[in-house]
């Protein structure tokens, strides 16, 4: 299939234009107001229903949300995978979390190793104030878009795409994809997987700001004099500004809706990282009680090396839910929690979970068979589905 090439300074143009256009709603506060390009993002990247920016290639923008056809055979764009995903998972998923978290659960939500996956975290916490994320990868630079041309741009929406469908396919991602797709993303990947998430979810855009944490771990956002100091996208590669725009605070809302708050964070949360700089920690304490969740993290809740951040969860989750690389019944049931399980476990499918292996065997053995009719996160090495519950005895 021949791509359409547009001009370069056409296509700066068309983009820039709508990117100009003012926003619907301004944030509350300081720091710049990016609304524009999340909306922007939303359309071109995440096949929002919103309108694209006028003048983007109505081919390329074709291919991308609603697939290609090659012949006979019909290779499925990006909104089919949402769909297909919201079928198979998300509604499955939903009817069983509106049964098990309880109604007086924290509003606040942390979801460490959370990688690009918002569309879980909305799917357990549909109603949830506040929803942070914190992960390795960066939420992007939101201005790529509108210098992005041709092969160039074709080949990043490709990569959105494939990370995407693999997300909705399998429900995690794989650390080493992200590392390629999200920090050296020539579009803002984690951002796009956000605004991914709102959509399938039937959420729409409030505002976007970025910002960085003070050594308080209050929020500063990233205003016009911070934005002076950052190299342009023609002049800088994507992992260098990826870094600077690595932490955003979308806002969002069902329609008619209060305003919602969706935070992502950059940070490795090993202890070496933490202790050189605790800013995210300070942070995260300040939101006293959280519900939390997590999966798909590579077992590291289980390594010594990771201590600080289970501290962290054993400490202020109230409520939580994961597959087997949560905090396992060694440490939470000294910490005073409960335990439930769901599916089956008889050990990880990856050699980082074996250390746990036993308490989390264990665990499930003492516990009744419970049905899990969907996966969530990693599977056992038997290709099993399973979830544990803990929540905070009172």
């Amino acid at each position: 299939m021949m791509w359409p090439v547009m001009r370069p300074l056409l296509l700066a143009a068309v983009v820039l234009g709508y990117l100009a256009l003012p926003a619907t709603a301004q944030p509350a506060g300081d720091g710049h107001d990016f609304t524009p390009e999340a909306k922007a993002l939303l359309s071109v990247g995440a096949c929002g229903s919103v309108e694209p920016p006028a003048g983007f290639p109505a081919d390329l923008l074709s291919a991308h949300c609603d697939g290609t056809n090659y012949g006979k055979r019909h290779e499925p764009g990006v909104k089919e995978a949402q769909a297909d995903y919201l079928e198979a998972w998300v509604k499955p998923a939903r009817e069983f979390f509106a049964a098990h978290v309880p109604k007086d659960v924290p509003k606040k939500v942390v979801y460490p190793f959370a990688g690009g996956d918002l569309s879980t975290a909305l799917t357990v916490f549909p109603d949830a104030d506040e929803i942070t994320t914190i992960s390795l990868e960066p939420a992007g630079d939101p201005r790529d878009l509108a210098t992005l041309k041709g092969p160039d741009l074709r080949r990043a929406l490709q990569k959105v795409e494939y990370e995407l469908k693999f997300l909705y396919r399998v429900n995690f991602s794989n650390t080493i994809n992200m590392i390629d797709a999200m920090r050296a993303g020539a579009l803002p990947t984690q951002l796009i997987f956000g605004l991914s998430a709102l959509q399938i979810h039937g959420y729409e855009v409030v505002s976007l700001r970025y910002f960085k944490l003070n050594d308080d771990g209050t929020i500063h956002y990233l205003d016009d004099d911070d934005l002076k100091k950052v190299p342009d996208p023609l002049h800088a590669r994507p992992d260098v500004r990826n870094r600077i725009f690595a932490n955003a605070e979308l806002q969002f809302r069902r329609p008619g809706g209060r305003i919602q708050i969706y935070r992502h964070i950059q940070q490795n949360l090993d202890n070496e990282h933490l202790k050189a700089d605790p800013r995210v920690i300070k942070h995260l304490e300040a939101k006293g009680p959280v519900a939390a969740m997590t999966k798909a993290a590579s077992y590291l809740l289980s390594w010594e090396s990771f201590s600080t951040m289970r501290d962290y969860l054993l400490g202020h989750a109230a409520w939580m839910v994961s597959d087997a690389t949560g905090v396992a019944p060694k440490w939470g049931r000294p910490a005073g929690f409960e335990y439930e399980t769901y599916g089956a476990f008889v050990g990880p499918h990856i050699p980082a979970g074996n250390g746990i292996s036993k308490d989390w065997r264990t665990e499930f053995a003492a516990e009744p068979k419970r049905d899990l009719p969907f996966r969530f996160g990693y599977y056992d090495k038997r290709n099993a589905n399973h979830l544990i519950i803990m929540w905070k005895k009172k």
